[in-house]
């Protein structure tokens, strides 16, 4: 048996680090995870060579739920991907959503048992995420967003929805400089420090004045981080709708229209690194 999962990335509106509540939106880049059932055990693997330590507790989670013994049953899966690692842009998110949903699709034809709902994907994919250390909040906001796609607003402690809803459609560019940052090396104490002004930030989110949210988390957390702020505000005066730094780096996004697309691409060729062009992804997660 075979199946195939995508489940896209996500870009930041509100970081949750600082408070504990954040918000994202899905994007066209994604992750797509091909599997096949086989006689026995899990094999893991991915086309960028990293480290298979989630991809594996993603399948152990989904296993250990519907009890299934990997001597006697198993699953072969590889991601492929269009998202960039590290990058702030939810890669372990998206692959995680699109591990544990697949695994449960195949699982539950194969056994006749119910599949996993949306929700009991996300948890078990956020569990698994932080069982691997790459992730500090859990994610919610990032899995949910990779999930479910369009825009979500939320709790992150509490993993639950704030706002959930489609966002309109737009063109997005995003950043990629030469390096790549890793969010378990972030200095959270640092970024804590600033909860009164994200909580602002925050503010404009729950009242869906998603850009500004973008625009003033970005400049947040860029400064805190050490990241150039310059980017985005660069971005802004070129005409971009919003911009801001994705995560905790290394990605910075802007959001477009068809006016500002070719501005910020020319005024962001001054820096070292890439620009992607991509959209605002409201599909989520899904069987191809």
């Amino acid at each position: 048996m075979k199946k195939t999962v995508r489940s896209p990335g996500s870009a930041t509106i509100i970081n949750a680090i600082a408070t504990g509540f954040g918000s994202a939106f899905g994007i066209g880049l994604d992750i797509k995870c091909e599997a096949k059932s086989i006689s026995n055990g899990i094999e893991c693997a991915n086309d960028v060579g990293a480290d298979t330590k989630l991809m594996d507790l993603c399948v152990q989670k989904v296993f250990d739920h519907y009890d299934i013994n990997q001597d006697d049953f198993g699953i072969s899966l590889k991601t492929k991907s269009t998202l960039p690692m590290a990058s702030g842009l939810s890669s372990s998110s998206a692959s995680s959503n699109a591990i544990v949903k697949v695994t449960s699709e195949i699982i539950a034809e194969e056994f006749d048992l119910n599949q996993l709902t949306d929700l009991e994907v996300v948890n078990m994919a956020i569990d698994a995420s932080l069982d691997a250390g790459v992730t500090i909040t859990g994610s919610f906001d990032d899995a949910t967003a990779s999930y479910f796609g369009g825009v979500v607003v939320t709790d992150n402690k509490n993993r639950k929805f704030i706002i959930n809803e489609n966002m309109d459609e737009h063109d997005i560019l995003i950043y990629m400089p030469n390096f790549h940052s890793k969010s378990g090396d972030s200095d959270v104490e640092r970024m804590k420090v600033l909860a009164p002004l994200v909580e602002t930030a925050f503010d404009f989110a729950s009242k869906k004045d998603y850009f500004k949210a973008i625009n003033l988390n970005g400049l947040i957390y860029a400064s805190t981080l050490g990241f150039n702020s310059s980017i985005a505000i660069d971005a802004l005066q070129a005409g971009a709708l919003a911009s801001g730094l994705s995560g905790t780096g290394s990605a910075f996004f802007a959001v477009v229209d068809v006016d500002s697309t070719g501005d910020v691409q020319d005024v962001w060729s001054k820096y070292e690194g890439r620009v992607i062009e991509t959209v605002v992804d409201n599909d989520g997660c899904c069987l191809l």
